[in-house]
C-alpha cells in the first residue's frame, strides 16, 4: 500500500484542498494521510474565511505521521502563514522526508487571496529549495518571477529560471492561456511539453490541488517525474470531462470518476 501525505488547508465544500487531495489519493488506490494547515469557509462561489492552525499543532500533526507511517510522497498545498511554512520545512528536514510535490497556492480558483504577503517570502526561502517539484500556475509563476506570462515560450523561460533558482524541477501550468492547455516541465536540464485537450467547463474548483496530488501519487509508486505529470494530467482531464455540476459557482471535478460504485 503506497502512502501519500497531504499538507494543506481544509475546504468544507469538498472540492479543493485536503478533501480534494484525499479523494485523489484514494482514487489512485493509495493510503491518504493529512496535516491540516488551515480551516477555510469556502464553497464554489468563493472563500469567506480562513482560520490557521497554530504552528505548534501543525508540528504535532507532522510528528505523528512521520514517526509512525512514513509517506512515500508528500504534497504541500495551501500554507498561508510563514510560521507554518517554517514548521513544515523543519520537520521534512528532521525526518529526511523525500518526494515532495509543492503546489504554491496563492489564489483560489474564484480569485480569493490565500497567502499572506510575508508568507510568500518564507515559501520561497524555506519550502521551494527542499521540494522535488513545484507546480505553479501562470498567476503564481508571475508572482515568483516578477513578470506576467503570456505564451508558451515565456513559460519555458520561467520554468528554467525557477528551477535554477530553487534547484528543483518546475511544472508551469498553462491552463489559463488562451491557446491549448499546455504545461511545461523543466526537469534536470530538459524541457517536456504536455498538451491536453482543453475541457470547456466552469467547474474547475480544486484543479490545481487535484493535479499536484495525482503527481504525488505517481511519484509514490516509483514513476519518473515526466510520466507522473503525464498520468496526472490524464487523470485530471477525465475528472473535468465527467461534467460534474454542483454548486452555484465554479463547481468541483469528479475525483472518483474511475471508480464504479454500482
Amino acid at each position: 500500500m503506497y502512502k501519500v501525505l497531504t499538507i494543506a488547508g481544509s475546504d468544507c465544500s469538498g472540492g479543493a484542498g485536503i478533501q480534494a487531495d484525499i479523494k485523489t489519493i484514494t482514487a489512485h488506490g493509495m493510503y491518504a494521510m493529512s496535516a491540516v494547515t488551515s480551516l477555510t469557509a469556502q464553497n464554489t462561489t468563493g472563500v469567506y474565511g480562513v482560520f490557521d492552525t497554530t504552528s505548534e499543532f501543525l508540528e504535532k500533526q507532522l510528528e505523528c505521521v512521520f514517526s509512525d507511517i512514513m509517506p512515500d510522497s508528500v504534497k504541500i498545498g495551501m500554507v498561508s502563514d510563514k510560521e507554518l511554512i517554517k514548521v513544515i520545512a523543519k520537520k521534512i528536514k528532521e525526518y529526511k522526508v523525500s518526494n515532495i510535490v509543492l503546489d504554491p497556492v496563492m489564489v483560489s480558483t474564484s480569485g480569493s487571496k490565500l497567502l499572506k504577503d510575508d508568507a510568500i517570502d518564507a515559501l520561497q526561502k524555506e519550502l521551494m529549495p527542499i521540494a522535488d517539484v513545484i507546480t505553479p500556475n501562470l498567476d503564481e509563476t508571475a508572482v515568483l518571477i516578477g513578470k506576467k506570462i503570456t505564451n508558451v515560450e515565456e513559460m519555458r523561460k520561467a520554468a528554467k529560471e525557477l528551477a535554477e533558482k530553487y534547484e528543483c524541477s518546475v511544472l508551469v501550468k498553462g491552463g489559463h492561456l488562451d491557446e491549448k492547455a499546455t504545461d511545461i516541465l523543466y526537469d534536470r536540464g530538459k524541457y517536456y511539453e504536455f498538451t491536453a485537450e482543453r475541457v470547456y467547463t466552469e467547474n474547475t474548483h480544486g484543479t490545481g490541488c487535484t493535479l499536484s496530488s495525482a503527481i504525488a501519487c505517481n511519484i509514490a509508486k516509483g514513476n519518473n517525474l515526466c510520466d507522473s505529470v503525464e498520468n496526472a494530467k490524464e487523470y485530471l482531464t477525465g475528472a473535468l470531462k465527467y461534467g460534474l455540476n454542483l454548486g452555484k459557482g465554479n463547481g468541483p471535478v469528479n475525483h472518483c470518476y474511475r471508480i464504479d460504485f454500482k
